[in-house]
This record gives structure tokens, sequence and C-alpha cells, in this order.
């Protein structure tokens, strides 16, 4: 197992926002991966925990070949784009765009004068070519659920090896997820029988298992 703390990383950001950059595969930054950085799993090649500075936003930005995770966990943002142009985000809500062949372009807004926080996650397609497509989730307490992969026989998710779910967890519960996994601790606090896991914690496991000492919330990657 390796725990990789968010407050041991160097702190960044572009435009209107700061963020920790947690996950950045060499496949996608080559020579630029920031050091203490993981590499991903599978398709997945990065994860970054945002805070949109009041009234900051992302400005405008093409994106083409990628899909785009965007797991809203303070305040809210406004998103502007090619796809679902308008559409709200607020705390829960988690927000999947598929670039594809065709690519989108999107500006995701802070409206608020006080500071929000959001995690974007990047997961490469396993075609390439698919046209553009937009999709909206929102987590429930108490339950785990998938926003992203599965198989192409269905069309709850984008198909994909690389699985995606939100798993808020209540004081005194567990979750466990067999095999290779990594899994950020979103907000809250828990433990398994030789670690403790706080917020701003990516842990890189096999067989990871999760008890819950207070309400939280977890983003678990994983291959199918």
């Amino acid at each position: 197992m390796k725990i990789v703390r968010r407050n041991r990383l160097r702190r960044g950001g572009f435009a209107g926002l700061r963020e920790t950059r947690m996950v950045m595969s060499p496949r996608i930054f080559r020579t630029r991966r920031e050091a203490g950085t993981l590499p991903g799993l599978g398709r997945f090649v990065y994860l970054a925990d945002a805070r949109f500075m009041p009234k900051g936003e992302t400005r405008m930005h093409p994106h083409k070949e990628i899909d785009v995770i965007s797991v809203m966990v303070e305040g809210r943002i406004k998103h502007e784009g090619s796809l679902q142009d308008g559409q709200e985000l607020k705390e829960g809500t988690i927000q999947v765009q598929r670039a594809g062949g065709e690519g989108f372009t999107h500006n995701e807004i802070n409206p608020d004068d006080t500071k929000n926080r959001m995690i974007q996650l990047w997961v490469l397609p396993e075609t390439p070519g698919e046209p553009a497509a937009y999709q909206m989730f929102e987590s429930v307490a108490g339950e785990r659920i998938r926003v992203y992969g599965g198989k192409s026989d269905q069309k709850e998710t984008f198909s994909s090896k690389t699985i995606i779910e939100i798993a808020n967890v209540r004081k005194g519960d567990k979750i466990q997820q067999s095999g290779k996994s990594l899994v950020y601790v979103t907000t809250g606090r828990g433990k398994d029988s030789e670690n403790m896991f706080r917020e701003g914690d990516l842990i890189d496991s096999d067989d990871f298992s999760f008890t819950a000492e207070k309400d939280s919330s977890l983003i678990v990657v994983y291959q199918e």
C-alpha cells in the first residue's frame, strides 16, 4: 500500500483556481509530471483537488480524446461550453464529459463570493473517435454509485474498463474493494486494520478496506 497525502504535494493552479495534482500519468504529462504524484491506473491518468477563488473560472478551453469527470464537493459551479451549456453543479453533483474525436470546449465558473471545491479526473477513452457526449449524476448519502465505466452494452455510464465510483460512507460503516485500486478520500476519516486515512489521502492498494470514523466520501477507481 502507498498513501499520497495532499498536504505534502505542491499547490499550484491556473486562471481563477488553486489546485493540488495527485495523479499525473507520464502518458499525458511525460517529463512535466510533478514529484510525489501517482501515475494512475489503467486509462485513469489525472486527478486534481481544486478550489476556485470567489468568482473564479477556468476560462474557455478545449479537450479532445479525453473523458473529464468533475466531482463537486463544496459550493457551486456554473458550466459553460459546447456540451449542455448552462448546467449548474452543486455539492454532490458529478459531471462527466466525453470529448471523443469530436472534442468539446468548456469553462467552469464559481458564481459565488466564497471559495468552492471540485475534484477533476481524466480518463483516456478505450475507443478513439467517439462522438462528444455528456452525463450528470447525483451522489446519495450512504450509497456507492458508479459514474463512469462499464460494458459497451449498457447506457447508464460511458463504457470503459476503468471504473469510477463515488462511495458515501456513514460513520461506522465499511466498504471494500478487491484487487488493485486507487481511492481518494474526498471528505471524512476512516481506517483499516493498520492505517488511518484522512481527507486528501490518495491510497494505492490491493484489497482496499475502509471503516468510516466519521461520515466520509470516497472516489474509488479500479479496473473491470
